[in-house]
């Protein structure tokens, strides 16, 4: 009877969450096959594999596809920020829930997918890998999928968390008033009479600057909400944006 090897295993605080309440404090020991990978056992405890950083066996680094040995101490560490992504431009695709961090990446001008209606894990998965997005969600169950091309955990239910926890975790390039925040195309400016079709009379007589979306045709302006959407890209920039980094008089914010 081949005995089966144990191993002792530490998780990252931030990680702790993911994983059974007996194994959230320091190290723990578990009885593992002898034949899954670390990847898949770090995986059974309910840590998603896009939240599991460095792994570390016996102090050394080891990637994922390593069977542990008897008597091994396994540390799962958490993604390093700025995480890199290689392989394709930074873009983004968002769970469902996320509706309000998609108009805020969108507002920053960062590439941000976002289906209003629940498409399914299948299809958001797939969407994922077809396009090359990083898929954003709160369900854990979906970031375990395989036909994901890269996906990570959002940790917060606020929107201002998010939006600081995907900023600092993936350091994006910000070009605030460039997008569109109802469908994410591209912004150009515009004048009065290109948008004039799609203005409410007192919106035509209070203002002159306009923006477009080239994709739905959206018009914006300075509106009511400037001041609060301001206020976001201000934060971001400071906080987020590369030192110097200027930004364009608002062509427009949503109206």
């Amino acid at each position: 009877m081949t005995t089966r090897p144990e191993i002792h295993l530490q998780f990252a605080p931030e990680l702790r969450l993911f994983v059974p309440s007996e194994r959230r404090q320091g190290r723990t020991t578990l009885l593992t096959d002898g034949t899954s990978s670390l990847g898949h056992v770090v995986e059974s405890l309910g840590v998603p594999l896009t939240e599991a950083g460095l792994l570390t066996v016996d102090g050394v680094p080891t990637p994922r596809s390593h069977v542990p040995r008897s008597g091994e101490s396994v540390d799962v560490h958490a993604v390093e920020r700025p995480q890199q992504i290689p392989g394709a431009p930074l873009r983004f695709l968002l769970d469902v829930h996320l509706g309000t961090l998609a108009r805020r990446l969108r507002l920053l001008g960062v590439d941000a997918a976002y289906f209003s209606e629940d498409i399914g894990d299948p299809a958001l998965a797939t969407h994922s890998a077809r396009e090359q997005r990083v898929l954003l969600s709160r369900d854990r169950g979906l970031l375990h999928r395989r036909e994901l091309w890269a996906g990570a955990y959002v940790y917060s239910d606020q929107p201002d968390l998010q939006l600081r926890d995907v900023l600092g975790r993936f350091a994006p390039v910000l070009a605030p008033w460039t997008r569109c925040t109802a469908c994410n195309g591209a912004l150009k400016e515009a004048t009065k009479a290109e948008v004039s079709a799609r203005l409410h009379g007192g919106t035509e007589r209070s203002y002159d600057v306009f923006a477009q979306c080239t994709a739905c045709e959206r018009p914006y302006w300075r509106g009511a909400h400037h001041a609060r959407l301001d206020a976001i890209v201000e934060e971001a920039v400071r906080d987020f944006g590369p030192a110097g980094l200027s930004r364009p008089a608002p062509r427009s914010s949503a109206g």
